[in-house]
C-alpha cells in the first residue's frame, strides 16, 4: 500500500505543478457535454502525466479518468483520476483547482490525494490510517448546528439542471450560516476534512470528482452519505459530506426540497 500511496502522491504533485506552470499559457479550450463543460489542452497533458506515470510501475492496472475514460486491467485495482477538478476556473486564472487521484482496490477506495498546487496543499488518506494535510494529520470541525456552519455545494454544467439546484441552495442559504459555491468537489471535500468547512452537498457527480476527497472526509473524521443517508460509493451521484455533527440537518433541508 505505501507504494501505492508514494506513487499517488508523486502523480499528484507532477500533474498538479505542471497546470500551475501553464496557468498563464492555456491552449486550446473546447466543450464536452455542453458549453460551459471546458476541457483544456492542460488537463489532457496532466491526465497523460498521471497514466505515464502509472503505466511505468503497474502496466496492468485499470485506470478511470476523467478525460481519456475507463481503461480495464486485468488485476483488482483501478486508479479514478482528475486531472484538473475545477476547469472552469483554471480556464479563467481563478485559483481553485486541484488534481485527485483515489485508488480502487475491488470495490473500495483505499486511497486518496489531492493536490492544490495554488496553494501547495496535499491532503491525503489510506483507508484506516487517518488523514493528512501535507503530512499533518486533520479532522473535521466540531460545529454543532447548521445554523452555525459554513457549508458548500456545486452546480452541473447544463442551464436546466443548475436551475433544478437553485431551491436546494435556497434553502441551505436560510438554515446555515453561508453557503459557498467554489467550482472543485474534490477541494470542497478537503476543506470539509480539515475543517474550513462544515458541509458539503452536490449531485450530479461522476466518479473521478469524489474518488480521493469522500475517503479524506471518512478519515478525518466525518460521515459521507447519499442523500438519504444510505452508503455512499463513488458510482454514486448524489454526496453529503460533513463533520457529523450537522450531518441530519442538512439531510433534513435537501430532502425538504426533494419532497
Amino acid at each position: 500500500m505505501d507504494k501505492l500511496m508514494k506513487l499517488a502522491v508523486r502523480a499528484a504533485r507532477k500533474a498538479g505543478s505542471y497546470a500551475l506552470s501553464r496557468a498563464t499559457t492555456i491552449g486550446e479550450i473546447s466543450r464536452k457535454s455542453g458549453y460551459t463543460d471546458l476541457v483544456t489542452d492542460v488537463d489532457k497533458q496532466c491526465e497523460k502525466l498521471i497514466i505515464d506515470l502509472i503505466r511505468e510501475k503497474y502496466p496492468s492496472h485499470a485506470i478511470l479518468a476523467e478525460e481519456s475514460g475507463r481503461t480495464p486491467g486485468d488485476e483488482d485495482i483501478s486508479w479514478v483520476i482528475d486531472p484538473i477538478d475545477g476547469t472552469v476556473n483554471y480556464a479563467h486564472s481563478f485559483p481553485f483547482y486541484c488534481t485527485s487521484i483515489g485508488v480502487m482496490i475491488g470495490d473500495e477506495i483505499k486511497i486518496g490525494v489531492v493536490y492544490d498546487p495554488v496553494r501547495d496543499e496535499l491532503f491525503a488518506a489510506e483507508k484506516g490510517k487517518g488523514a493528512f494535510l501535507n503530512q499533518k494529520k486533520i479532522s473535521v470541525s466540531k460545529v454543532n448546528a447548521l445554523r452555525d456552519s459554513l457549508v458548500a455545494t456545486g452546480f452541473a454544467y447544463q442551464p436546466s439542471e443548475k436551475m433544478e439546484m437553485l431551491p436546494y441552495f435556497r434553502d441551505m442559504l436560510k438554515c446555515s450560516q453561508a453557503v459557498r459555491r467554489v467550482g472543485s468537489a474534490a477541494l470542497d471535500l478537503c476543506y470539509v476534512a480539515c475543517g474550513r468547512l462544515d458541509g458539503f452537498w452536490e449531485f450530479g457527480l461522476k466518479p473521478w470528482d469524489t474518488a480521493a476527497g469522500q475517503l479524506i472526509v471518512s478519515e478525518a473524521g466525518g460521515r459521507v452519505t447519499t442523500f438519504d443517508g444510505s452508503e455512499f460509493d463513488i458510482f454514486i451521484e448524489k454526496i453529503i459530506a460533513t463533520n457529523r455533527r450537522i450531518h441530519k440537518e442538512m439531510m433534513e433541508v435537501l430532502n425538504s426540497v426533494a419532497n
